[in-house]
């Protein structure tokens, strides 16, 4: 017999409805709710509030909205507070019932500006330190990269000028947002431009690639455990800020939310400069980095000219041998790290070699030895070795997967709102979203499966490379869970 027509009919009271079991078992928010403990954020933000006056929203649902806002990748606050009444689980995750008013979304923007970057620096730092705990980091090799965002600030806002005068100008903007209680963001730490955004004075203009046009953008810094591809480490500047700076701040930070001492970096050709070099030499930190130098040296050995290897040094002498057998004689003054070596011009002048030598019109050929010249040699050698290659392809799918999920699931490259620390906020939410997610995908790991599996990878591997025969390889060392197995040649 069929049914009679369902027609809809308003009701004063609802009696029975629990959305307890309207929300289905498998719901991703069921583990969301249960794998963190929102109860640590009305500690934490107490001190931001008085004792008198209205009363706010609760900051645990305040907190809870802005992980939903860059879960789901809602476009805006205003749209989320749309979307909230109509989804039965948004309301059990924020324990709201169906008659409880939603809250206006300016609840949000004024939750940003009172609590500040740092709160939800510390969200980010909850995730990196429950994923530890579960045995999701290995802690000792890290992949890093940079990306940049795209400012929501358009050219035409742009002000062009002496930089001085910009300078002076940035201020007067910052001077306005103070007046409005907006923290003052340092921007790019002080570095002089030629241009300003009159919407977004911390933005800078920046390009990905040379035929790439230049944009008002931000960089976002990442660092990328080895094991799972948890985010460890994140750093939010202006887009001009190069990334080879933010090596050894994001090394340091990665040691402080994870607690476990770098021992492998693996990053590509931007990051393999000297200086990286040098630094993570002094840290007995291995650097599978890619050389920047040896682009530099395809692109000479393409010319035909001769490259700063084909120059002998003589320590006694403290000069450098030129393939003709002449001496470059070593300036006493120090240039970014460096000692520079000068040929003389009249003989170079008159060398047959010349042509392969300079292209100076004075004739002169200059070289740069760095003071920390061995230790950057011992770690170019750590670049260039079969393990560092080995390395920088997975760190292709590891870094390229994490920025492109962030990307496509929590909207990544177009920033939301203006302002360096609200730049700040928004990355801080995407990461903690991005290792929420890679914990609830690969669950709690048991420390004695941990060590079984790693004990049976390392006997494997082990065999393997006595079959090969490799004699390169001297040692193999495993360590406690969660720690990678480790060759050295």
């Amino acid at each position: 017999m069929i049914g009679p027509t369902q027609e809809s009919k308003a009701k004063l009271f609802h009696y029975g409805v629990n959305l307890e079991k309207r929300v289905r078992s498998n719901n991703p928010l069921r583990a969301v709710k249960k794998a963190i403990d929102f109860g640590y954020v009305r500690k934490r933000v107490a001190d931001f509030y008085g004792t008198d006056g209205h009363e706010s929203e609760d900051p645990i649902v305040i907190m809870k909205l802005m992980l939903l806002l860059f879960m789901d990748n809602v476009s805006s606050e205003r749209e989320l507070m749309r979307i909230v009444g109509e989804r039965l689980d948004y309301l059990w995750f924020l324990e709201f019932d169906l008659d409880d008013e939603i809250p206006n979304h300016s609840v949000l923007s004024k939750a940003r500006k009172r609590w500040g970057a740092d709160v939800f620096e510390e969200v980010f730092i909850t995730t990196v330190q429950q994923c530890v705990e579960a045995g999701l980091v290995d802690g000792h090799k890290i992949h890093m990269d940079g990306s940049l965002i795209d400012a929501n600030a358009s050219k035409d806002s742009l002000r062009h000028g002496p930089p001085a005068l910009i300078e002076a100008l940035r201020q007067i903007y910052r001077g306005e947002a103070e007046k409005l209680d907006e923290p003052n963001d340092e921007g790019d730490g002080g570095k002089q431009r030629a241009a300003v955004s009159r919407t977004d004075p911390d933005a800078s203009l920046s390009r990905k690639h040379s035929k790439d046009p230049a944009k008002l953008r931000y960089k976002h810094h990442r660092v990328v455990d080895d094991q799972r591809g948890v985010i460890t480490a994140i750093e939010t500047t202006a887009g001009d800020v190069p990334e080879n700076q933010k090596l050894m701040d994001l090394v340091q930070q990665h040691e402080s939310n994870t607690e476990c001492e770098v021992r492998v970096v693996v990053a590509d050709a931007q990051y393999g400069t000297n200086e990286n070099f040098a630094a993570c030499q002094q840290q007995q930190i291995r650097s599978h980095m890619k050389d920047l130098r040896s682009t530099l040296k395809q692109d000479l050995a393409k010319k035909g000219m001769f490259q700063q290897n084909d120059f002998q040094y003589d320590a006694e002498t403290e000069t450098s041998i030129c393939p003709a057998g002449e001496r470059l004689k070593r300036s006493n003054s120090i240039d970014r790290g460096s000692y520079m070596f000068f040929s003389n011009p009249d003989i170079c002048e008159a060398c047959r070699l010349r042509t392969r030598c300079t292209t100076s019109k004075r004739h002169v050929r200059k070289l740069k030895r760095h003071v920390a010249h061995e230790q950057i040699e011992k770690a170019r050698a750590e670049s260039h070795s079969g393990w560092g290659r080995r390395d920088r392809r997975r760190r292709q799918h590891l870094m390229e997967g994490s920025f492109a999920a962030a990307a496509n699931r929590h909207g990544f490259k177009r920033a939301r709102w203006r302002r360096l620390h609200n730049q700040r906020i928004q990355d801080y939410l995407i990461a903690a979203c991005q290792n929420i997610r890679i914990f609830l995908r690969n669950g709690r790991l048991k420390p004695a499966a941990a060590m079984a599996t790693l004990e049976k990878q390392s006997l494997a591997f082990m065999l393997l490379l006595s079959l090969c025969q490799i004699p390169s390889i001297t040692t193999f060392s495993t360590t406690t869970v969660g720690t990678t197995s480790r060759m050295r040649s």
